[in-house]
């Protein structure tokens, strides 16, 4: 099946969730066969790899992956990823996305079963590999496809494992991989254990192409449970966030613990360092021109510019800062809660960077802000919820909203970094035990307590510049929450 019409595959990439380029002029210049993957009684599954050139102004290539199986006959059961159908030797074959075919991901199951002996195991030119010291799987586990993602695709076994499928691919280590296995061999509990990948050869590079891991059955969405304690609080108006069902402080905190542990043993398996003046001093200039290119795009920024400059400069006189390797795109969507606590997940990075700028070390403050902005974006989106609903609601209860919805994000915020800075100094620092037998963190250091403030209201204004313009481009209605933090940025 090496053979296939592109406008075929031009006329589903349109159609999914996952393809990128949709809304710009495209076309696929090449469909290579990475595998073939067939078995008794499955279907024949072919893996391509196609690449998208776009025909605007920006112009430029993707590569995404497209595995196709093939049937005879239609197959009703999946009509719903129905991509078309090819004739091969005078007869036609009709072809669906391999991803919602239960029979044609159990080929893919064969082969990380297949693994469990060496740690490897070839498939029809795929290489899957697991990682030592797991549980064996059951071949007869069940697929099936989950719904809800954007850019890329996974299929669950029962409720054992999740298998994730990279849709748009890049040559080299994918970071998701690469962290997860390490936090792995680290045996951090504050993730889904990597249970192994699929990787492939094309032109000598090697490319990633999924991911087996933990299936977390219990597990509740961060950004979901957040919202839905910010509507818990502002369904009874009388109780402030403290006294309230629907406070999340205690959440937050051991969100923030989760985050701090996590980051202590990146720093233990990846390199990690300080830099000197001259990095802090290219990072204040690298904001600062972004908050000039934002002025630009969306001139409400105007009266914040200058404490936001002002912000930078401390940046840029700082003596250097510890570096790391980070989640690198964290908010309260890449977390879940589970019954045994949180886990953080989706460590691919930034979208839209290279690989190799997503693997170098950051400071570990880039992700707290990121968590911080998060913890805005909940009230703020259910107050905007609120707000279309058929209720008239006087000026009066708007206001209370609003002080209601700001005390839970401060509540949140505080707590966060207080869960984060004491799991930290006690990771970095070692505990010392009190009068009473307890174990405490040993004090912070002046100095570092300053440099910690100054990075994190930097990396907060920058990530809410980058919000603002993000929003008047893609949803205007929702600009007014960055703008909220900008102005209180001081």
């Amino acid at each position: 099946m090496s053979d296939i019409d592109y406008t075929l595959l031009e006329g589903y990439l349109v159609r999914t969730r996952w393809f990128g380029g949709k809304g710009r002029p495209f076309g696929v210049s090449q469909a290579r066969v990475l595998a073939e993957l067939s078995a008794p009684e499955r279907p024949n599954v072919t893996v391509y790899l196609v690449t998208v050139e776009y025909a605007d102004e920006v112009g430029g290539t993707e590569l995404y992956q497209v595995p196709l199986a093939g049937y005879d006959d239609i197959e009703d059961r999946i009509g719903h990823a129905y991509v078309g159908a090819i004739e091969i030797d005078g007869h036609q074959r009709h072809l669906y996305d391999a991803v919602h075919d239960r029979d044609a991901m159990a080929l893919w199951l064969d082969a990380f079963v297949a693994a469990e002996a060496s740690g490897q195991a070839d498939a029809g030119g795929l290489r899957f590999h697991r990682l030592p010291g797991g549980e064996p799987l059951d071949p007869e586990l069940r697929p099936s496809p989950m719904t809800g993602e954007q850019s890329n695709s996974s299929v669950r076994f029962d409720e054992t494992a999740m298998m994730k499928i990279f849709r748009k691919l890049s040559p080299g280590v994918n970071p998701d991989i690469e962290i997860h296995e390490e936090l792995t061999r680290g045996e951090s509990e504050y993730i889904a254990e990597l249970y192994g990948w699929i990787e492939a050869t094309v032109d000598g590079e090697v490319i990633q192409l999924a991911m087996l891991q933990e299936f977390l059955r219990t597990a509740t969405d961060g950004f979901e449970l957040a919202m839905a304690s910010v509507r818990t609080l502002l369904a009874d108006l009388e109780q402030g966030a403290d006294d309230s069902g629907g406070d999340f402080a205690g959440e937050a905190a051991r969100l923030g613990e989760a985050l701090a542990k996590v980051h202590a043993v990146l720093r233990e398996r990846f390199p990690s360092g300080r830099t000197g003046q001259e990095a802090t001093a290219a990072l204040a200039a690298a904001m600062t021109e972004r908050l000039d290119q934002a002025l630009r795009v969306v001139p409400e920024i105007e009266p914040h510019a200058d404490r936001l400059r002002a912000v930078y400069a401390e940046v840029a006189a700082l003596d250097g800062l510890d570096v790391q390797r980070v989640h690198g795109d964290l908010h309260l969507g890449q977390t879940l809660r589970t019954s045994r606590g949180w886990r953080l997940v989706d460590f691919e990075g930034e979208p839209g960077r290279p690989f190799a700028e997503r693997a170098l070390p950051d400071s570990p403050w880039r992700d707290v802000a990121g968590m911080l902005r998060s913890f805005d974006y909940a009230p703020g989106v259910v107050e905007m919820s609120l707000a279309g609903t058929s209720r008239i609601i006087d000026e009066d209860e708007w206001a209370l909203r609003g002080e209601r919805a700001s005390e839970w994000s401060s509540r949140a915020r505080d707590h966060f970094v207080d869960g984060y800075v004491a799991a930290l100094r006690s990771s970095e620092d070692g505990d010392i035990a009190s009068d009473d037998g307890a174990e405490t963190p040993l004090p912070e250091d002046e100095a570092g307590v300053h440099e910690r403030r100054v990075l994190l209201a930097a990396y907060v204004a920058d990530k809410a510049v980058y919000e603002v313009v993000y929003e008047k481009r893609n949803r205007p209605a929702w600009v007014g929450i960055p703008l909220a933090a900008l102005a209180r940025i001081n």
